[in-house]
């Protein structure tokens, strides 16, 4: 799935620079009428990428290794104390400049999935309280050198995900033997407002920038349309969104977790409500599937995070799938889930801003196709249709979405598959010096774009 390192995920504005890649221009495939007229006239498109996933070059100027092996540019020690390395600095400085001179808006998280090693060595990175403090330096270091020209922060990407082991390197022990998805979850909130907190207190007023965090979810429907499945739907939100949302915008976990859980969820103090209260200016949303809901049957396990919820989900309904397979397991195209999580975010939370941070779909990397055949997407053509679609109904209704950017710009690493899935709107020739091809779907987004 869509991410990258305490560096930088960049969603681009309008995409010049992917559409003035080299290549013959295909046909491309279109569906009816629709196009950016449907949308506010300051609704923002862009696409995505993440630091670890594209840059390469992990041993390069003095960086140091995230917990992805990768790096922090800025920091080979992890920690501001342990000294700024000024070509990291100088390389996203160059990087804004030339986004900026090519016509697109930088939109920056500062952590995706690839905090310091050296954090994980010294103090088993956030599952100790120190990392708040380390992280809220980090971003001050950050709004300092870029945020005259970075006017959209998000802290951190889908910590849910990372903390629970989907995006963890295969074979790595993150937080410690004794560290629980909700203590790591609960020092990544703190760490998020002590970093949104720094930014309003010392940078924001003169940057005039916006903050917020980003969280990835699953729409739930409910399978059989009972009460119960109903309130399974609604306990899958909770304990998958509501669980970092919640906080931030009313200073509380979800009451279905705070029932569920009972002590093993930590509690937050009065002074670390007020704090994580009302700690962003926007939420960002990353949706790619949905699933069937029900009431899962009761366990005599140990109870965990996995079965905390009560919520048995599934993909099938009376043998047929929710929505379009893919080649990933556990993406299927659902386009009406995203105008449904809309909705019911106005609702729930008092229609905050919203940017959907990522929406994509991947392909396999078959080395058996020539170019021209793997650049032929109709499937990602056919959901980026269905989502802008679904998203433009929302709007309609009143949902308060600002932004929308596709995952992801370009064939890039993704986490534990590597190199055998494709989301990009370009694709990477990954045998001939990594030469770029615009895919169908770039044309399709350009079309829609220029209307």
């Amino acid at each position: 799935m869509a991410n990258q390192s305490p560096i930088f995920f960049l969603c681009l504005l309008a995409l010049p620079a992917i559409l003035a890649a080299e290549g013959a221009k295909p046909t491309p495939i279109y569906s009816k009428p629709f196009n950016r007229s449907s949308f506010p006239a300051d609704f923002i498109f862009g696409a995505g990428s993440a630091a670890y996933q594209i840059e390469g070059a992990a041993l390069e100027d003095g960086k140091g290794l995230s917990v992805w092996d990768a790096f922090v540019r800025k920091y080979p020690a992890g920690k501001v104390s342990g000294g700024i390395n000024p070509l990291g600095v100088q390389f996203y400085n160059n990087l804004i400049d030339e986004l900026l001179a090519n016509g697109m808006t930088p939109f920056v998280t500062l952590l995706h999935f690839d905090h310091p090693q050296a954090l994980e060595d010294e103090y088993d990175g956030f599952s100790s309280l120190k990392f708040v403090d380390d992280f809220a330096d980090y971003a001050d270091v950050c709004f300092k050198a870029f945020g005259d020209r970075v006017k959209h922060w998000v802290t951190m990407n889908e910590p849910n995900g990372w903390i629970t082991g989907i995006f963890i390197p295969n074979g790595l022990d993150i937080g410690g033997a004794n560290a629980t998805p909700y203590g790591m979850g609960h020092h990544l909130l703190l760490s998020h407002a002590a970093a949104v907190k720094r930014y309003r207190d010392k940078y924001q007023a003169s940057q005039q920038g916006k903050i917020g965090i980003t969280i990835n979810t699953n729409w739930f429907v409910p399978k059989y349309g009972t009460e119960s499945d109903r309130e399974a739907a609604y306990r899958g939100l909770d304990f998958q969104f509501g669980w970092f949302v919640d906080p931030v915008m009313f200073g509380r976990y979800p009451k279905t977790m705070e029932l569920l859980v009972g002590n093993r969820l930590p509690n937050f103090t009065e002074a670390e409500s007020k704090l994580v209260k009302g700690s962003v200016d926007f939420l960002g949303v990353n949706y790619y599937t949905a699933g069937y809901a029900q009431n899962a049957a009761p366990s005599n396990s140990p109870p965990n995070f996995f079965t905390d919820s009560g919520v048995n989900a599934t993909v099938l309904k009376d043998g047929v799938p929710i929505g379009t397979p893919t080649v990933l397991g556990w993406l299927y195209v659902y386009p009406k889930g995203l105008g449904d999580l809309m909705l019911y975010i106005k609702e729930k939370y008092n229609n905050p801003p919203v940017y959907i941070t990522e929406n994509g779909v991947a392909e396999a990397n078959n080395a058996s196709l020539t170019v021209p055949e793997a650049i032929k997407d109709s499937l990602r053509i056919t959901a980026l249709d269905g989502h802008l679609k679904s998203l433009s109904s929302a709007i309609k209704e009143g949902a308060n979405v600002k932004g929308y950017y596709m995952w992801s710009f370009m064939d890039d690493f993704e986490w534990n598959s590597g190199y055998t899935l494709r989301f990009g709107l370009t694709y990477i020739d990954y045998t001939n010096n990594l030469k770029r091809h615009l895919k169908y779907s770039a044309y399709w987004y350009k079309k829609f774009l220029l209307k």
